[in-house]
């Protein structure tokens, strides 16, 4: 059991989701050990993602942009866990680092988001778009060449006042996000996989300790939710033979029915001129060199210079 004369300290960034998403693993802890509210302390860290809002994400730098800092701190104690968002995390972890506790994943979709519009295929002709995931604009100019496609970042809020303002007929969010902020009815619709694959990892939580902490271990491990764990592994396997980052449209998503995993990837040119994607299918435990063989079929189809265009 933890040390009940301090705090277990939880790092998050201080966006409303990321905070919904500190308290929901701060809540399944208290559950599964009986602990008090006051035995955990939610600590706010600023990344450089959230620092700089008025630039492109690829021009400030790829994934890390929003778990660089909060590693640090856990790296040097100032944190005792940190909860991320599994889509904005690096394949790479720092040294003394692991994720080896996932909470149950949410929904994977993405959310059609507009004020007077129903869907992507009810977009009016030459409708302006907007979206800061490469992915999604990559995905969208390769099915409707004819939208015009703009930068668009924000939360929530942000996001639906540039509606408002006319900046955009329409965007997109994760379903996961409006689920957990119980925001669902800002979603016009939810955009099947078959239309629109997801970002690798979409939808789920992780929970980052350093690797000597073994009370930590201890207390995540009665969290960690299995399935999602070898999806997880499938997917981002997938996405380090890649070498995926913020500048790469990238999009992946295993799902498990019984003993068997499907895995389902893409790549694309940023814009949206060409997609190569492909599907793997074996036992669970192949997950992983499923997603380093699928991996490396997308590439050897695309040819070197398809990812760096």
């Amino acid at each position: 059991m933890p040390d009940t004369t301090r705090p277990i300290k939880i790092g998050t960034r201080g966006s409303v989701l990321a905070l919904a998403q500190a308290h929901e693993t701060r809540d399944r802890m208290m559950s599964a050990h009986g602990l008090a509210a006051d035995a955990f302390k939610i600590v706010v860290i600023k990344t450089t993602g959230d620092r700089i809002t008025d630039r492109p994400l690829k021009e400030i730098g790829g994934k890390g942009l929003f778990t660089r800092e909060i590693e640090e701190a856990l790296t040097n104690g100032a944190i005792d866990i940190a909860v991320h968002s599994m889509k904005d995390m690096p394949t790479l972890q720092p040294g003394g680092l692991i994720i080896d506790c996932l909470l149950p994943r949410e929904d994977v979709r993405d959310a059609f988001v507009s004020l007077h519009v129903g869907s992507i295929a009810e977009l009016p002709q030459g409708a302006t778009v907007g979206s800061s995931s490469l992915r999604r604009r990559a995905q969208l100019a390769h099915r409707r060449p004819d939208l015009k496609l703009v930068e668009f970042r924000g939360n929530v809020q942000t996001r639906l006042r540039k509606l408002e303002d006319g900046v955009a007929v329409a965007t997109f969010l994760a379903m996961a996000g409006l689920r957990r902020l119980d925001m669902v009815h800002v979603a016009r619709s939810g955009i099947d996989p078959e239309e629109m694959l997801p970002a690798v990892a979409q939808g789920a939580i992780g929970i980052e300790r350093r690797l000597d902490d073994l009370m930590m271990a201890e207390l995540l491990a009665a969290l960690h939710d299995t399935e999602t764990g070898y999806r997880i592994d499938a997917e981002r396997a997938f996405l380090a033979r890649l070498d995926g980052s913020c500048q790469t449209p990238i999009a992946g998503l295993a799902e498990v029915i019984g003993d068997r995993l499907t895995l389902r990837g893409e790549i694309l040119r940023p814009d949206g001129s060409a997609v190569i994607s492909g599907t793997r299918e074996g036992l669970i435990a192949e997950g992983p060199a499923m997603g380093k063989d699928l991996a490396t079929e997308l590439l050897g189809r695309g040819g070197p210079d398809f990812m760096e265009m």
